[in-house]
């Protein structure tokens, strides 16, 4: 290879290296240019928005922050760590929110279709008509009397008082009033000889004495 063509060569070879770099460099002053409005721009509306809260801002109240952030850092501190348990709280449980909350939608429309709400909507305007319709004195009575009518009612759930009242409620089913008729001491006399009637006798008696119990204590 001669000297000339060494030199020709080597000139084609830094050719090819400068080439790459002058595309580069052609392409960042394009993006520069690009560039160069949108920057212009966002420094004006800075410069505007700086502006309006220059009347308000002072050196001193971001000191003031600065020391006052230095001072509660170890709160800083521990209002960051609950924030982040909040966080891996909310993480934790979004799988669950996902699968129950359609089920509590559900169970939510289920009651409003079954008219659950309408008639706490209903209990809820008569308990307000109660309050304006009574005096304070009134509803300190009715209240009273609702505990012992409580209290009643606990009494009536006793498995014995429930037999009770199931066979009295039994009774006027089992009775044919249009088939009485009327029966003179002689009637009486000679229907002591039906069983029923007698056994009917025996627990009138057991009630008589029972409804002792229904009078007022006497005073003493």
């Amino acid at each position: 290879m001669t000297h000339e063509e060494e030199i020709i060569a080597r000139l084609e070879r830094l050719e090819n290296r400068i080439t790459p770099m002058a595309d580069t460099a052609r392409a960042v002053g394009e993006l520069r240019d690009e560039l160069a409005p949108r920057i212009n721009e966002a420094v004006h509306s800075l410069i505007r928005e700086l502006a309006d809260v220059e009347a308000d801002f002072q050196l001193e109240d971001l000191l003031h922050l600065v020391k006052k952030a230095l001072r509660n850092t170890k709160n800083l501190s521990f209002t960051l760590d609950q924030l982040k348990n909040m966080i891996d709280f909310a993480v934790t449980i979004e799988p669950l929110l996902k699968s129950s909350v359609p089920q509590i939608i559900l169970y939510l429309d289920e009651l409003e279709r079954s008219g659950v709400f309408r008639l706490l909507q209903t209990g809820m305007e008569t308990l307000k008509a109660i309050g304006n319709s009574y005096s304070e004195d009134d509803l300190d009575q009715i209240r009273t009397g609702t505990v012992r009518l409580a209290g009643t009612l606990k009494q009536l759930s006793r498995p014995e008082a429930l037999d009770f009242i199931e066979r009295a409620a039994q009774l006027p089913g089992r009775v044919d009033l249009s088939a009485a008729k009327t029966v003179g001491p002689w009637g009486l006399f000679w229907a002591l000889g039906d069983e029923e009637i007698k056994q009917g006798l025996g627990v009138v008696l057991e009630l008589t004495r029972g409804l002792v119990t229904l009078k007022p204590p006497q005073p003493a």
